[in-house]
């Protein structure tokens, strides 16, 4: 696997590891880049690590001098956000703009400079002491927000900020911003946007395959503005700062309509707001795109065949169960069926489905939801979550009337949900003869595919409690070190791994006993279960992910958990 440029500077001897923690220490605290912190007040020699950089990259430095920027291009960037990023524009061409960078890895800085200036960028290799010493000399001529280089003036310009209303929110850079920001998430395919204030600046990231990346941080200054413009696409309250608030807007995209959820959140140093983006080509038609190995797929399929009884999908949120959910739906939804589903929310429209949005503060719970659906002639209930003691007893009383009900609860592995019913007071023997399968899942990144290439595994690598080893050897892994593609995380979309247990007789005999979850799980993988650990290692041997993702996904296994075998 490639190396980073910190760990190559490491091993080249150019800088030590404690040198390296310092400055990823103070990346951590300022937001400079790597080669910037380094060099900061002496903690590495700047030639060496300079040279090091020209050399790695095949770039040549640039002499810097002040009569090299223009004062147009250094103009497009506000100065607090040059002098945090250790970056100076120079010169315009066409919708091409020269930045002068010392660190050519520094992707969210080139990120950030494109959102903000509608330019592509093209780095220019120079020392950070030279960018310090022009924006420190000639902060006139640098930057847009030259005034926050005094700092008694900086405290007078941030009380009046605070003591302001709220900003125009058609300011026609916030406007571009927005347009901007959000046509790259639907781009990159970010499930959500998170704008949050900070004392000093604010905070952009996007939620892609289920992990927070930074893409900006703009200067402090913008933070009213961009929450108001958010809230005016949004149809909210733009004088209403004191209260949460939540609305939707929609985004055109290649692929379709973005439905987009929005909420703003009252924090500390202001509005945090965070979009939620369904992608409705996203709306799977079937199980068969999510990833389900043929023994669980023909599992969910008989499940699905039965009249009546309860399916529940496990996982924590964000594991994808609302997608599974969908999936099952489609499948099931033909002019024969009556089919009801109580959401919360409705995140996908299905024709043909007759979808209701809870509204607890009215009294439109899932309960009371449920109890109208038995009113209406159903054969087939979805309850988007089983929350309370009310809804678990109606959706196991309906299970066994002769309704199929799909619906999720909140636990870790499939057959904990059996004592999470009984916490809810149900009963051992309604749980018994209610449900017909339970699956718990996770979402794994996959490899991206525009960068794959082999990884060897160590036998040792994948350790379980009490040193118990899982099996990985002969296995031909992959990995991804990054490309453009994946925007240089080396993973590009995910996929489901389930751990499926359906009830046979002698596991609804042990729900009758008793029996512990790890009772039930060691049962059930004597019937042939799959735990998900044991699931997340069959797609690192199909070069679907990399161990690293099914470490961080699924938990291990107890030891007394047989081992995943090699056939995969």
């Amino acid at each position: 696997m490639e190396l980073s440029l910190g760990e190559s500077m490491v091993g080249a001897g150019v800088v030590t590891r404690e040198q390296l923690d310092r400055a990823t220490a103070a990346r951590g605290r300022t937001g400079a880049n790597l080669v910037a912190a380094l060099v900061e007040d002496g903690a590495a020699d700047e030639d060496r690590v300079m040279a090091f950089v020209a050399g790695r990259f095949g770039l040549e430095e640039t002499e810097l001098t002040p009569s090299a920027v223009e004062a147009a291009a250094a103009g497009l960037l506000p100065l607090p956000l040059l002098r945090k990023r250790g970056m100076l524009p120079l010169a315009r061409s066409g919708s091409v703009l020269d930045v002068a960078m010392s660190d050519p890895t520094d992707l969210a800085a080139v990120d950030e400079i494109r959102f903000m200036t509608g330019h592509d960028v093209r780095t220019v290799l120079a020392r950070p002491s030279a960018i310090r010493s022009i924006l420190e000399d000639r902060p006139r001529t640098v930057g847009h927000d030259a005034s926050l280089r005094d700092t008694a003036h900086g405290e007078r310009t941030s009380a009046r900020r605070r003591s302001a209303s709220t900003p125009p929110a058609t300011d026609t850079p916030v406007v571009a911003l927005v347009d901007s920001l959000l046509k790259d998430a639907v781009a990159r395919g970010a499930s959500d946007v998170h704008i949050e204030p900070y004392e000093e600046d604010v905070r952009i990231r996007f939620r892609i395959d289920g992990v927070l990346q930074e893409v900006m941080t703009p200067p402090h200054e913008m933070k009213l503005a961009l929450t108001s413009r958010v809230k005016v696409l949004a149809g909210l309250d733009i004088a209403e700062h004191r209260l949460p608030q939540d609305g939707r807007l929609k985004l055109a995209a290649a692929g379709g309509e973005v439905d987009v959820r929005v909420s703003v959140l009252p924090t500390r140093f202001g509005e945090k707001v965070v979009l939620r983006l369904l992608h409705r080509s996203d709306l799977v038609t079937s199980l068969d795109g999510l990833g389900l190995e043929a023994h669980d797929r023909r599992l969910f399929t008989e499940a699905m065949s039965k009249p009546a009884g309860m399916i529940l999908l496990t996982g924590p949120t964000g594991s994808g169960k609302s997608t599974t959910l969908y999936g099952m739906l489609s499948e099931l939804n033909h002019p024969g069926v009556n089919i009801s589903t109580a959401e919360d929310p409705v995140e996908y429209h299905l024709a043909g489905v007759n979808q209701v949005q809870t509204h607890g503060e009215i009294g439109l719970t899932f309960a009371a939801c449920l109890r109208a659906f038995l009113r209406q002639d159903p054969d087939i209930i979805m309850v988007g979550e089983i929350r309370d003691a009310e809804t678990a007893r109606i959706a196991v009383n309906a299970a066994l009337t002769g309704h199929l009900v799909l619906t999720t609860l909140h636990t870790n592995d499939a057959p904990s949900s059996v004592h999470r019913l009984k916490d809810m007071g149900v009963e051992p023997y309604l749980i018994a003869s209610a449900i017909t399968m339970m699956a718990a899942q996770r979402l794994l990144r996959r490899v991206c595919d525009g960068c794959r290439v082999g990884a060897a595994l160590h036998p040792g690598m994948l350790t379980a409690p009490a040193g118990r080893t899982e099996a990985v050897r002969d296995v031909e892994a992959s990995h991804g070190p990054g490309c453009a593609e994946c925007h240089h995380t080396g993973y590009r979309g995910r996929v489901a791994v389930y751990e499926v247990m359906t009830l046979c007789d002698d596991l609804r005999k042990l729900i009758l006993q008793g029996g512990s979850a790890a009772d039930l799980k060691r049962a059930a993988i004597r019937q042939g279960m799959r735990t998900l650990r044991q699931a997340a290692v069959g797609k690192v041997r199909q070069g679907v992910t990399t161990l690293e993702e099914a470490l961080r996904v699924t938990e291990p296994d107890p030891s007394d958990i047989p081992a995943a075998s090699t056939s995969g």
